[in-house]
């Protein structure tokens, strides 16, 4: 079991799921439960299952919650645009945003591909580690 907060990734999209709460505060009302839920959902649950897979047993199940975290990335980066393009987002926050997701993405996009290659590795290192 791995502390979450002792990964770089996880530590990034919570500083830009803070940062998405602050900047959804100023959406249109009627969006409460439209876009606005949206965006926050998607932001939160991307660090939400970082957090979850590091409490799970092995580095295929972290792995497969670090692809959840990458579905939930690329929603809210939809949700960005989406927002950005209904004016409801300004230039300058969409782009300070958008950046912070794709970071946050290729960060994620290089924890799966190690834990791939762990996990492919694995029967052979168990191998040799049982070796006489």
């Amino acid at each position: 079991m791995k502390d979450f907060r002792q990964i770089k990734v996880w530590g990034k999209a919570h500083d830009l799921t803070i940062r998405v709460y602050q900047v959804t505060s100023t959406f249109p009302k009627d969006e409460m439960y439209g876009l606005t839920n949206q965006i926050r959902r998607a932001s939160s649950s991307t660090a939400a299952n970082i957090a979850e897979g590091c409490g799970r047993g092995g580095s295929a199940e972290f792995a497969r919650f670090l692809q959840v975290a990458m579905g939930s990335a690329n929603d809210l980066e939809y949700h960005l645009l989406l927002a950005h393009d209904l004016t409801m987002l300004e230039d300058a926050d969409y782009y300070a945003l958008s950046n912070r997701v794709i970071e946050i993405k290729r960060m994620l996009a290089s924890y799966i591909q190690k834990g791939r290659r762990i996990h492919y590795l694995m029967p052979e290192i168990e191998t040799f580690l049982m070796a006489p």
